[in-house]
């Protein structure tokens, strides 16, 4: 298996660090298996870079993602306007986190936050790293992976990192909005100042280009956005204040009202985060209801990777208006297709 660490010049290198260049605390340390682990259990991971430009990057950072053992790639969303990509793999628990370190590393090698400006929140070239069960997995197995990653990342790349979902130290770190508040600029501060702010693993000072990393483990979760048929981007913040859990609206929805510059389109861009108890169906009516007070309407979702096959059921994709939505968005389907029936017991739809 290749492992890449970056040194303090910001080489990158390949290969285990050699006895006397370990960069903070001693020689790469493999992720530790558990007994107790099935050696076919399946992992999720869903890392979020900061570039949704420049194809070549994110080609650069799935290939150095899928350049190991036991790691399949599902997909792939880039957003211009959010200047973010979203990447979905799949591996084994040995096999996902050391993609995981990959991926940040050619992240880190080719992302700088400084030049960066994008519609979406963001503190790291590679932003947030989460882990999540699937097939044989279990959240613990997730916690532990997420650790591994979170203290690999800084020992490897000097990148401080912040732990959130179920990994988290800190109870208020649970909620990534907490971490990823004042975004990378004002990051570079209050890391230094503010003992709030200090990482969970890593230095109080950010890596100059690549900022900080958030590295989590929670459960599957639908990254669900709704396009307004207007330029006005008051109109879809009142309607983020107004529909989130975090203002009294809807339980297990996050969201933000953002601005889409290539299409003169102001977007309510939302996370479900539970979404059998709030379903697509609900949260796109009450969008709906919520754009008529203004005199605006939904002109089409977007489903951002990968979504559940339950989450469909008993909806309507037409009445959702899911713009290019197929069956290859379903999760199901994607693990089928590259893994076969024998791992997950999972099968496309008919």
């Amino acid at each position: 298996m290749k492992e890449f660490w970056m040194d303090r010049h910001g080489e990158i290198n390949a290969g285990r660090l050699p006895p006397g260049k370990s960069l903070l605390t001693g020689l790469i340390v493999p992720f530790p298996i558990q007994e107790e682990m099935h050696e076919q259990a399946i992992v999720e991971c869903v890392p979020n870079f900061s570039e949704g430009r420049d194809s070549a990057v994110v080609d650069a950072i799935m290939a150095a993602i899928a350049d190991g053992p036991h790691v399949w790639m599902l997909h792939n969303t880039m957003d211009v306007d959010h200047h973010r990509s979203v990447l979905t793999f799949a591996g084994t628990a040995q096999g996902v986190g050391e993609a995981a370190l990959r991926g940040i590393c050619r992240a880190a090698a080719l992302i700088d936050l400084n030049q960066h400006r994008g519609a979406h929140p963001r503190i790291g070239a590679t932003d947030v790293v989460p882990f999540i069960p699937l097939c044989g997995s279990q959240m613990e197995d997730c916690v532990r992976i997420t650790r591994w990653v979170a203290e690999e990342t800084a020992r490897r790349f000097v990148i401080p990192t912040y732990v959130y979902g179920a990994a988290a130290y800190r109870t208020e770190r649970r909620n990534l909005e907490v971490i990823r508040r004042g975004q990378f600029e004002s990051l570079r501060e209050s890391i230094r100042a503010d003992p709030g702010r200090l990482p969970d693993f890593g230095a109080p000072e950010l890596h100059a280009t690549a900022g900080a990393t958030s590295v989590g483990a929670r459960g599957l979760l639908i990254a669900f956005n709704i396009n307004l048929n207007t330029s006005d981007v008051s109109i879809a913040k009142s309607i983020a204040r107004k529909i989130r859990a975090s203002g009294g609206g809807l339980p297990h929805v996050k969201a933000l009202g953002l601005y889409l510059p290539s299409r003169g389109l102001a977007q309510v861009s939302m996370n479900l985060t539970d979404f059998a108890a709030m379903s697509l169906d609900t949260v796109f009516y009450a969008v709906r209801n919520e754009a008529q007070e203004f005199g605006a309407a939904i002109l089409e979702s977007e489903i951002v990777g990968l979504i559940p096959r339950a989450a469909l059921d008993a909806v309507d994709v037409k009445e959702l208006k899911i713009r290019n939505f197929s069956p290859g968005l379903i999760l199901e389907n994607r693990l089928a297709e590259v893994l076969g029936k024998g791992w997950c017991g999972v099968s496309p739809a008919q």
